[in-house]
């Protein structure tokens, strides 16, 4: 089986895949220091405790956007896995799209890998809005060329700068509000109108001015923890792809074994 990973700037997730079939995932926090005996010792129990073995792994792919965690995750592939990892955007795993931008090496190989299953699984031209640490608006066009786009604070960094800079503004969690009327009696009911419908708001004036750009019928596809909670309270979104990620991943390995 391929063990595929994908680390985040907040999480590391680990998916055990047969085929493109998930048969589990798991995640950890993002922290650099975190050395491969301690992925190695979290992920035995987790992979026993789903029926598998390590030895069940056969390959890793990692994709990631934090240098500093690739050190030990390729050591843990091949102390524990006994393989050479592959890294997304590295060879034998190229791209393999064109990146139609001015400065290609600096775009996020989280978003290049979510672009390419992206193009694999629905047609035409799209925008794929991941929801992580940063949301990012990203453009795919019909013939798969990833075209640009935009990044945008998270909702989660938007409500921590919020609550960070202001004394007397309580902490809230990430939801919708009670009802959909904009004029909050409280101030908490207030923090979730300005936090959740601005970020509504935003998603949909982003939206609306790329497809304006794009000038052809465009399909959005929404991926990351927050997408199904956003896909209930708006109607821009065409797909959700929770796993859009993982795989992008899955499909650069079976590429690297055709090559």
């Amino acid at each position: 089986m391929l063990l595929a990973i994908d680390a985040g700037n907040t999480n590391v997730v680990f998916a055990l895949l047969e085929g493109r079939n998930i048969r589990a995932r798991w995640r950890i926090a993002t922290d650099p220091r975190r050395t491969a005996d301690e992925y190695a010792v979290w992920l035995n129990q987790l992979l026993m405790l789903e029926g598998f073995k390590i030895t069940d792994v056969h390959a890793v792919i990692v994709a990631t956007v934090v240098p500093r965690a690739l050190h030990n995750l390729q050591v843990l592939a091949e102390k524990y896995f006994k393989t050479t990892p592959l890294v997304a955007g590295q060879p034998p795993v190229d791209w393999g799209i064109e990146l139609d931008v001015a400065e290609p090496g600096s775009v996020g190989a989280d978003r290049v890998v979510n672009a390419i299953a992206a193009h694999h699984l629905y047609a035409g031209d799209l925008i794929v809005i991941d929801f992580g640490t940063a949301t990012t608006f990203d453009v795919v066009d019909y013939s798969g060329a990833y075209k640009g786009g935009i990044i945008a604070p998270g909702i989660n960094l938007s409500l921590d700068a919020l609550v960070a800079a202001a004394a007397k503004l309580p902490k809230i969690a990430i939801a919708p509000p009670e009802n959909r009327s904009v004029i909050g009696r409280t101030t908490e009911a207030q923090m979730h109108i300005g936090v959740f419908w601005g970020y509504v708001a935003m998603m949909e004036g982003l939206v609306a001015r790329m497809r304006a750009e794009i000038g052809r019928p465009t399909r959005v596809i929404s991926t990351g923890g927050l997408a199904v909670l956003f896909n209930d309270n708006s109607d821009i979104f065409d797909a959700i792809a929770p796993d859009l990620t993982v795989q992008g991943l899955a499909l650069m390995h079976e590429r690297s074994l055709q090559a």
